[in-house]
């Protein structure tokens, strides 16, 4: 029996809501937002579907009803609009978690924490900061989003499976992010050799690796799902019950998530992604990549980058 609440029921909220559903994560699902109606409708529209389905209970819910949840997720705040970065939303957004944070936790001390509200890694700090939960059960989306779109990308160009690539993005969830290439490889061969390593009577012919193309289509990703379709909530819902899954699993799995940091690679006071073993006790470990020099450098820009608007803040 897993509970599960939800923070949030527009697009994203309310897709995670029915992923959990659809893949039966979670045999109890509460659904909470400042417009009642909303959250009913959603929790009714998906639970009509249930008998085709794992069983889930699943309905609306007040912050009380998150009592005894496993797991709270957090999609709360204001969208961002065509042409605006996540870090515009800053300050309106961490106002908002504020006022969460007590409602939640005096309901549920115990559950693991996914804060998925953008600025991410910002709103993911003040719930640290503000919330009295154990760190290791709060856990920021981060950049897991971005390294699936890295992964999809790479899968793209070699035509392999996106189960085959292994590389990550990390850093911050937003213009800063960076993608470690020493590290980047598919199934254990450096991506730079994989083509002269593929033997092959089918003449295939791999193009030439555009690093800068992949750097920018990641960064942007977002951006143009947003100017195509006014929002993005599918592949974040999909990260994000991915996420759900390796906290209720006994196995630890190793994911770039947002979490505060202790001096790992020299830094310290700020929460961004890196990577981390996620299992059923919370965030167990991270991991210190064998980064470059260069690869360090812009982790520590990423940082740097956070402290200044976490500065400007009013945490």
């Amino acid at each position: 029996m897993n509970k599960i609440t939800i923070i949030g029921t527009g697009s994203v909220g309310s897709t995670i809501a029915y992923t959990l559903t659809y893949a039966g994560i979670a045999s109890e699902i509460v659904m909470i937002d400042i417009n009642g109606n909303k959250a009913m409708g959603e929790a009714l529209d998906i639970r009509q579907g249930t008998p085709f389905c794992p069983p889930c209970s699943i309905y609306a819910g007040s912050y009380a009803d998150a009592k005894n949840s496993d797991i709270v997720i957090i999609t709360s705040g204001v969208a961002r609009k065509a042409g605006q970065s996540r870090l515009e939303l800053t300050q309106t957004n961490g106002d908002i978690i504020k006022g969460i944070i007590p409602e939640i936790t005096k309901s549920a001390p115990d559950a693991f924490y996914i804060i998925v509200s953008n600025p991410v890694d910002v709103l993911t700090y003040i719930f640290c900061k503000r919330s009295g939960i154990p760190e290791s059960h709060i856990i920021g989306s981060g950049t897991i989003l971005d390294t699936a779109r890295l992964r999809s990308r790479l899968s793209e160009y070699y035509q392999i499976s996106q189960q085959n690539v292994h590389a990550y993005v990390l850093g911050e969830h937003g213009d800063s992010s960076f993608i470690p290439w020493s590290l980047v490889n598919l199934s254990n061969i450096p991506i730079l050799e994989f083509p002269s390593s593929v033997v092959t009577s089918s003449k295939e012919i791999y193009p030439e690796l555009d690093v800068a193309e992949v750097e920018d289509y990641v960064r942007k990703s977002g951006a143009r799902v947003i100017a195509r379709k006014g929002a993005t909530f599918y592949a974040v819902s999909v990260s994000v019950c991915h996420i759900c899954k390796c906290l209720l699993n006994s196995v630890d799995t190793n994911l770039t998530v947002s979490t505060m940091m202790h001096g790992e690679y020299g830094i310290e006071d700020v929460c961004l992604s890196v990577l981390c073993s996620v299992g059923n006790m919370g965030v167990k470990n991270k991991l210190l990549l064998p980064l470059t020099e260069k690869e360090e450098a812009a982790l520590h820009h990423s940082a740097d980058c956070l402290k200044e608007i976490i500065a400007a803040m009013d945490i």
